[in-house]
């Protein structure tokens, strides 16, 4: 099968159960949402593709969670083979939020002497009415972890893509300065063949087709 991506970044979504991590999985990959959706046992596995700047495609490896602690351990083994993660609460469960700084804490050990990019979202913003955690927390709870805070909504599609969007870019521009590298034996960022090499363009075939009628002068 041929690859058409620059890099495939591996992404983890982390957080209680029933927070919605699954649902915002499936609108950002399928573009569908359901109000009725079976707890995730183990780990579910999506993907999508991003542009993330002319020339660059992205290709996102997903993995949703289960929040129970009884799959805990199975989901911990996919920490370390993950680039980033989205740190997910409910906005109308304050529980929820209160045990983000434990996943954060407890991937950050677990992944050490490397580090995870994340993004906090609080999820559920449709259901402002019933809301236990105000913006104002959460942004200080994400600024005193030094990652990014957005809202989100599932169900009505606010924000789901701005979010991956986000998180995504914070990792390539890292990339890009040096500070993430690939890794042998680590699957968090792989890179691949570009779309360019594998079908040149109309212009390089007319080059390569010149260059060929005309030989080689050396």
């Amino acid at each position: 099968m041929d690859i058409l991506w620059q890099y495939q970044f591996r992404i983890i979504l982390l957080g209680d159960s029933t927070v919605g991590k699954s649902s915002l999985l499936k609108r950002f990959t399928d573009g569908i949402y359901s109000d009725v959706a079976d707890p995730t046992v183990g780990v579910d596995f999506y993907a999508r593709s991003l542009d993330i700047e002319a020339g660059v495609k992205i290709k996102l490896q997903l993995w949703d969670t289960a929040g129970q602690e009884r799959f805990r351990s199975i989901t911990t083994s996919y920490y370390r083979n993950s680039v980033g993660g989205l740190l997910v609460f409910d906005l109308t469960n304050r529980k929820t939020f209160d045990h983000v700084r434990e996943w954060h804490k407890e991937v950050s050990e677990h992944i050490l002497p490397h580090h995870m990019i994340f993004i906090l979202i609080g999820h559920k913003s449709d259901l402002n009415k019933d809301r236990k955690v105000s913006r104002d927390e959460a942004e200080q709870l994400a600024a005193e972890l030094g990652i990014r805070y957005v809202e989100t909504s599932a169900k009505c599609n606010i924000n789901v893509d701005r979010a991956f969007e986000l998180l995504t870019r914070d990792i390539y521009e890292l990339m890009k300065m040096g500070e993430i590298v690939t890794r042998d034996g680590w699957d968090g960022v792989k890179s691949g063949l570009t779309a360019k090499v594998l079908y040149p363009t109309e212009e390089e075939e007319e080059q390569a087709a010149a260059t060929t009628e005309k030989g080689c002068h050396c």
